[in-house]
């Protein structure tokens, strides 16, 4: 881009504004966006020049350059606070954004600005939010030094910035994020894992409004991987109907040890506001001690009747489709519904329809029972190289199911 076509953020404050005569009527203070007219190109331009701001549209402007800003219309009004502008110095300058393609919070120091020669007039567009050592050192000789200069000595100074397209703007306050129109599509489409990341390093009305926002399954997701004390102050923060819709979409192990972090009081809140059957499911996961292989379980799991066939196994994995991703065996019990035989999952697709499945059920069982203590589970997963481990209640009969990501988990929180 040519260097005449730039304008930075540090440059445009300060410019001097001229009428169609020539004549100085102040300075730029700030420049507005209005994202829902248009999400890249300043609409407003607030120039001070006494007593008031004035407010500049985009359309009254006729040339943009380090020399200054020329008007082809004069017809200029105070300015009035406006929701739905996002201001460049106000909202966005120093303040903590996310970048959606590095996957990370980012701390703005000056926004990179394109200037476009228009029949019409200059206009001017956001193209990149800068965050490196060129954009501080453009702010600490602000006013010092003709722009000219301090473009001549940033050239050394590797620039780093993030295109617009990528910036996710953090607004608490859920009115204004609508009338701003801020939309979190391109956070939705992270691993949960690295959403979690980014809402851990924001502050707690931050965390809050990014969770509030987001898909609910995608917020129970990225919940999960959270650690537990920031679980518990998101939930607390959250009205009590959105933290029970979040905690309904996550595992039933993972809901249990999110509520368990909880005062019981706000814990019981939350499961009152729950379907009566996941309300129960968690409710007796939150029972058991916690580092027993009761409070590590999970009650997701799909078990038949010891006489099944191939063929009846891929129907109820049919009806289970919501557990396939993270399914890897099938467990096999008697009438009395007791633990008699695992079958790995991959054996499904080497045998005809009518074999029976106990002909394919693991030679070794190896199962703990509820009241179990984490370290035996973590000693049993080692020794066998487990993915997963059933849990018995005394009876044997089958109450859930520990996976190697839940002894991960538990060892992460140590």
């Amino acid at each position: 881009m040519a260097a005449d076509t730039i304008l930075f953020c540090t440059e445009l404050m300060g410019l001097r504004v001229f009428d169609t005569r020539g004549r100085k009527i102040g300075r730029v203070r700030d420049a507005a966006l209005v994202p829902l007219v248009d999400a890249n190109r300043i609409d407003r331009f607030l120039v001070g020049g006494g007593w008031a701001w004035l407010s500049i549209r985009y359309d009254q402007i006729r040339t943009i350059s380090l020399k200054g800003i020329y008007l082809k219309d004069e017809v200029l009004t105070p300015y009035h606070a406006d929701e739905y502008m996002l201001r460049m110095v106000r909202d966005l300058l120093d303040q903590q954004i996310i970048d959606a393609h590095g996957r990370k919070v980012v701390r703005v120091t000056d926004v990179t600005f394109s200037i476009r020669h228009e029949t019409g007039g200059d206009l001017l567009y956001v193209d990149e939010v800068d965050i490196g050592l060129r954009a501080i050192f453009r702010r600490l000789v602000q006013g010092v030094l003709p722009s000219f200069v301090v473009r001549r000595l940033q050239g050394p100074i590797p620039p780093n910035s993030i295109s617009w397209q990528y910036c996710n703007i953090v607004e608490p306050d859920p009115q204004r994020r609508l009338r701003l129109n801020i939309t979190n599509q391109a956070l939705e489409q992270m691993h949960p894992a690295d959403i979690a990341d980014i809402v851990e390093h924001l502050g707690p009305d931050d965390r809050e409004a990014i969770i509030e926002t987001i898909d609910t399954e995608v917020a129970a997701e990225a919940l999960s991987e959270m650690d537990p004390d920031v679980q518990a102050s998101i939930l607390e923060s959250l009205e009590t109907e959105k933290a029970a819709e979040i905690i309904e979409e996550m595992s039933p192990d993972e809901a249990a040890n999110a509520l368990a972090e909880l005062e019981d009081e706000t814990s019981q809140e939350i499961l009152d506001e729950m379907t009566d059957e996941s309300k129960d499911e968690v409710s007796e996961l939150i029972e058991y001690k916690n580092n027993t292989a009761g409070a590590m379980m999970n009650t997701e799991f799909v078990a038949l009747q010891e006489t099944s066939t191939i063929h009846e196994a891929m129907d109820s994995l049919k009806a289970n489709e919501e557990l396939l991703e993270s399914l890897n065996t099938l467990f096999l019990v008697d009438s009395h519904e007791r633990l008699v035989g695992a079958v790995p999952l991959a054996k499904l697709f080497f045998v005809a329809g009518s074999v029976p499945l106990k002909e394919l059920a693991s030679q070794t069982l190896i199962k703990v029972k509820v009241n179990d203590k984490e370290s035996r589970i973590t000693e049993l997963f080692d020794k066998y190289n487990l993915l997963t481990l059933p849990v018995v209640d005394e009876e044997n009969r089958l109450e859930g199911v520990i996976t190697a990501d839940d002894v991960i988990t538990a060892l992460r929180h140590k």
